[in-house]
């Protein structure tokens, strides 16, 4: 049999495309059709069990697989004074340590056999599990996952063995410059009594029995306190009958949940000091923001994109690597808090002689964007690279309903998906920079530095740039480390 050559099929299947055109020479010559989505809604997916769970479901039979993503109102933020950690112990061993049922060791041999991958955890304001199974093997997946939540063992010899790996672990805080500038950062940012900042010692993980994991399981985890996230091969009927059935016999108290707390109290601005003896040294620079309902989180999205969150595009990654050759990865990052405000960061990694000239290279592309208008075709690259990769954010029917819970949970205003590219396309370039003038103000940017301060005191001999000229008043603040095993300075 004859087959049509590969060139005369393409030549047809585009003259029959309406869309078609001719190759140009030139990729920038290539013309596309507008993106046309619309964002789903949640209506439709929502379903609220009999045992109080609120429940996201959508059918995917791409493959034969099931997925299952609970979030639970918990966190570490719970954790009661002297027992820092335990919200933490308590996610990980409720998949750790088997069940009422079953051993840790047949638990986890069950779950093999069946080919399910388990998984929960806490952090600081939210806990999780998941199940992702086969839909063959579904009703004992689910089943195990059900009786794991609702029945942890919480078995003594597992609790053992984590609190001695946690314990190891902490011995390295201070071997990792990054882990350093990570912690002090976020303790400079939010203040050293943020729930963020109180952190595990070797006392409190010493403290941590397991009756301890019990009670904050028994008081914190149960379906009322849940929010899930389902999709895969099932019809809608049959996965909301089993998920009633596998959460039945489940008794749903409903506690207050205390909010997580919402206020935070940064350092004084200036400069911050750490020394660690290493060749190159890091530098993070910001300051808060705003939560996610201020109406200026459009502007400051755009506004850092072009700044320093888009690559080698973006201001700041230009003149610090591409230009000047001083950083593999320099750039910036802009959240918008949830239940506080979020923060802005810009940061870079550098060798130790030219980290002051570096800095003041940032500071300066802080400066220009609040003092000059951004080009034209800056502020469109941006905005059109946004509203093109929004749908992206939907490109399965797992990351669809996982938006869907996450919405639930936090109380996100529904509106937002729906009218999120209006609002990035109406940013102009004096929005831009109003928000640059009115949240990136030089003179409240907390600095801290992390390196080899002798090496970095002597400058790289070509600029005149030191620390202390970049420090309001020429004050630079030496912070000592802290001890791993108590976390006092």
């Amino acid at each position: 049999m004859r087959t049509m050559p590969l060139a005369l099929a393409l030549s047809l299947a585009a003259s029959a495309t309406p869309w078609a055109q001719e190759i140009p020479d030139h990729p920038e010559k290539l013309v596309f059709r507008p993106i046309a989505f619309a964002p789903p809604s949640p209506r439709g997916h929502r379903v609220v069990l009999r045992n109080g769970m609120v429940v996201f479901v959508a059918e995917d039979r791409a493959l034969p697989l099931v997925n299952v993503s609970l979030t639970l109102r918990v966190g570490s933020y719970l954790d009661p004074v002297g027992k820092e950690g335990l919200a933490s112990v308590t996610g990980l061993q409720i998949r750790r340590g088997g069940t009422k049922r079953l051993t840790a060791e047949q638990f986890d041999e069950r779950l093999d056999f069946l080919a399910a991958q388990v998984g929960t955890g806490i952090s600081d304001t939210a806990g999780s599990a998941s199940l992702n199974c086969l839909t063959d093997n579904l009703d004992e997946s689910l089943a195990l996952f059900a009786e794991m939540l609702r029945e942890p063992r919480f078995q003594e010899d597992r609790l053992a063995l984590a609190k001695d790996q946690a314990l190891q672990e902490m011995k390295k805080r201070n071997d990792d410059s990054g882990d350093i500038e990570s912690r002090e950062w976020n303790v400079l940012l939010h203040g050293a009594d943020h729930f963020t900042n109180r952190f595990t010692t070797e006392a409190s993980v010493k403290s941590i029995v397991r009756e301890d994991l019990a009670a904050f399981h028994a008081k914190w985890v149960h379906p009322g306190n849940m929010v899930a996230a389902v999709s895969g091969s099932f019809s809608r009927a049959e996965i909301l009958r089993k998920l009633e059935v596998a959460f039945a016999r489940w008794p749903t108290p409903r506690p207050v949940v205390p909010p997580v707390p919402t206020t935070i109290a940064p350092a004084e601005p200036g400069v911050y000091r750490i020394q660690k003896e290493v060749n190159q040294g890091r530098v993070s620079l910001g300051l808060p923001t705003v939560k996610r309902d201020s109406p200026d989180i459009y502007p400051l999205e755009v506004m850092n994109e072009i700044l320093g969150g888009s690559g080698f595009t973006s201001w700041i990654t230009r003149t610090v690597r591409s230009n000047e050759g001083l950083a593999y990865s320099a750039g910036s990052s802009l959240s918008v808090g949830v239940y506080y405000p979020g923060r802005f960061r810009a940061g870079f990694q550098s060798k130790s002689r030219t980290v002051p000239y570096a800095t003041g290279l940032v500071l300066s592309e802080i400066r220009k964007i609040r003092e000059t208008t951004v080009p034209d075709e800056d502020l469109e690259t941006i905005k059109k690279s946004l509203v093109e990769t929004f749908p992206s954010n939907f490109a399965s029917k797992a990351q669809t309903m996982a938006i869907f819970a996450s919405d639930e949970f936090t109380a996100r205003d529904p509106q937002y998906w729906a009218t999120y590219r209006d609002r990035i396309r109406a940013v102009t370039a004096a929005d831009v920079q109003r928000v640059a003038r009115t949240y990136l103000v030089p003179e409240r940017m907390i600095v801290l530095v992390v390196g080899d301060q002798k090496e970095i005191d002597l400058g790289d001999g070509k600029h005149d740039a030191t620390l202390a000229r970049l420090a309001p008043g020429g004050k630079v603040t030496t912070l000592p480390l802290r001890d791993p095993m108590t976390m006092r300075r």
